[in-house]
């Protein structure tokens, strides 16, 4: 009997539970000009949240940033795999670059599902998407060292 060895590049089983999800979404709650893209992001725990963004002249929250606060309201502190999928079966969409540097500095962790050459979908390090990326974390005082005098 001949087995299936996945691609490495291959989408695992639940990282292709989030893509359907954000795509369900995409289908069903984005209507018209002011939600256009769906976010889906599994939890530490398991559990998958999703989001529409809210467009904006203004610059109104993509999809992903909606989603980091709709996680927060239901508990879901840590992401672990986010993905974005565009209205009108435009698929998969990368984040753009605030959402990438939002996504590092909360989940630094955290896997992206993204389109890559030949139009693979696949999950990468959240840091992937900033190679020379600024890090909030990495610029944070310890706790007292502000209260420190400056060395000579």
């Amino acid at each position: 009997m001949a087995t299936h060895t996945p691609h490495p590049d291959a989408l695992d089983p639940l990282d292709e539970e989030l893509v359907r999800a954000a795509t369900h979404v995409a289908r069903t709650r984005c209507r018209g000009d002011e939600h256009t893209m769906a976010a889906a992001g599994r939890a530490r725990d398991g559990r998958v949240v999703t989001a529409v963004n809210a467009y904006h002249f203004t610059g109104g929250p993509c999809a992903e940033l909606v989603l980091i606060g709709t996680a927060a309201a239901q508990g879901a502190y840590e992401l672990d795999t986010i993905v974005a999928v565009g209205d009108r079966e435009r698929g998969v969409v990368p984040p753009c670059g605030r959402c990438r540097q939002v996504l590092l500095d909360y989940f630094p962790g955290a896997k992206v599902i993204v389109v890559v050459d030949g139009g693979r979908v696949r999950a990468v390090p959240v840091a992937e998407l900033l190679p020379v990326g600024y890090v909030w974390a990495d610029h944070q005082l310890a706790a007292g060292e502000a209260d420190e005098e400056p060395r000579s």
